[in-house]
């Protein structure tokens, strides 16, 4: 790793620490997890033994209380030898941070702990058949009844929906005139009676899966609210600046592994007496995307640093999220054309391209993204939309 001035010795130590890991435990298996559909919970076990999962949380869940930082670099290291597998840190430590500052302890605490672990997955449970986009517009009922929350509808398009132990389902608890104001978050085992999953044939992270979330009036204990009655989506929603600039990080580790191989490629590969890399039409592509991937990356942990220094820093991570699946779809894609067919048969190359493609469609779109960022800049009034 490049010295960098957002990452110190401590950081660089974890990130070489977890590079090792990645490369002899998880790269192995990464076409096979994508074959196969399986994630592998005894390599997600391992990986949290080793302080991998959720570092930014504090000691008493169980955490390495080192930082958002900590996290970016290692979900960094662990996407570049499996993206899909590095989606399982991005949802621990999404919903780490959701938990631990919503949750009763008493409640959120062993599942905390079992998170770190890698003895679990959290999935969160926010998109729905008739809105993405438009997320906080949600039609999921979410009852009170006594001590109980009665939960009836259907969530989709969420991430590991059939292999979850536990997901942060948003519902509606106000009216539908009331939008994110009338929104409440629950922590929902889903082993609970009345909850049933199907799982898509996805394109690209086919070990993580998506799939829907069907709920038929499945009760949940009143403790297991996370913040306040109509106020989860207005409290819990801040969580996602910090999963953007993770996703941002992720997908750009992947475009400089793709980045790394296809400049050695093209100095051994031979085309009318001289190497590829001799063609300018050949290198010019690859110089202009290894700057851009330079430049995001600094971005992303920008964003990841002023999380830490409790400075703002949703803008940073709307650019974070926006411009990092899009560029590392781009990079990838160009490195393959590099490749030929080499590259267009089923492989490395290929796979990556069908993993970071997904990124630019869930957790935001770059529309959502570009609004966010002008409302930050002009001011929500001046971007009501």
């Amino acid at each position: 790793m490049q010295p960098n001035p957002y990452l110190t010795e401590d950081l660089q130590a974890l990130a070489e620490t977890a590079r090792r890991f990645a490369t002899e435990r998880v790269a192995p298996g990464f076409l096979e997890r994508d074959q196969t559909r399986d994630l592998n919970r005894a390599l997600l076990r391992e990986m949290g033994s080793l302080g991998f999962i959720c570092p930014e949380l504090p000691e008493a869940f169980g955490g390495l209380g080192m930082g958002c930082l900590a996290a970016g670099v290692i979900h960094e290291e662990i996407a570049r030898a499996d993206l899909s597998f590095s989606y399982l840190n991005l949802l621990a430590s999404l919903n780490g941070q959701i938990l631990s500052k919503y949750g009763d302890p008493a409640v959120v605490g062993p599942w905390l702990q079992k998170l770190v672990a890698g003895e679990a997955i959290c999935c969160i449970a926010l998109t729905e058949p008739r809105g993405g986009s438009d997320a906080a517009n949600l039609r999921l009922k979410i009852e009170r009844d006594g001590d109980f929350y009665v939960i009836n509808g259907e969530k989709t398009s969420i991430s590991a929906a059939d292999q979850a132990d536990i997901a942060v389902v948003f519902g509606r608890t106000g009216t539908p005139e009331s939008k994110a104001h009338g929104v409440t978050a629950l922590l929902v085992p889903m082993d609970t009676p009345g909850i049933t999953t199907n799982r898509f044939d996805c394109h690209g992270q086919r070990a993580i899966g998506r799939g829907s979330i069907f709920f038929e009036n499945v009760r949940v204990p009143v403790s297991h609210r996370l913040g306040d009655e109509n106020k989860g989506f207005v409290q819990v929603m801040h969580g996602f600046d910090f999963s953007r600039s993770l996703i941002g990080l992720q997908v750009l580790a992947v475009a400089r592994v793709a980045l790394d191989e296809t400049w050695a490629y093209i100095t051994q590969r031979e085309a009318f007496g001289q190497p590829l890399s001799a063609f300018q039409g050949v290198t010019h592509p690859l110089a202009q995307y290894d700057t851009e991937v330079e430049g995001a990356r600094l971005l992303c942990l920008q964003g990841l640093w002023l999380k830490d220094q409790g400075l703002p820093h949703t803008a940073e991570a709307g650019m974070a999220k926006w411009w990092g699946p899009k560029l590392a779809y781009d990079v990838i894609h160009q490195c393959l054309l590099c490749y030929g067919h080499g590259g267009y048969d089923r492989g490395l190359m290929e796979q990556r391209l069908r993993d970071v493609l997904g990124f630019q469609i869930g957790d935001g779109t770059a529309q959502i993204m570009k609004t966010i960022i002008a409302r930050t800049r002009a001011g929500r009034q001046f971007v009501p939309a």
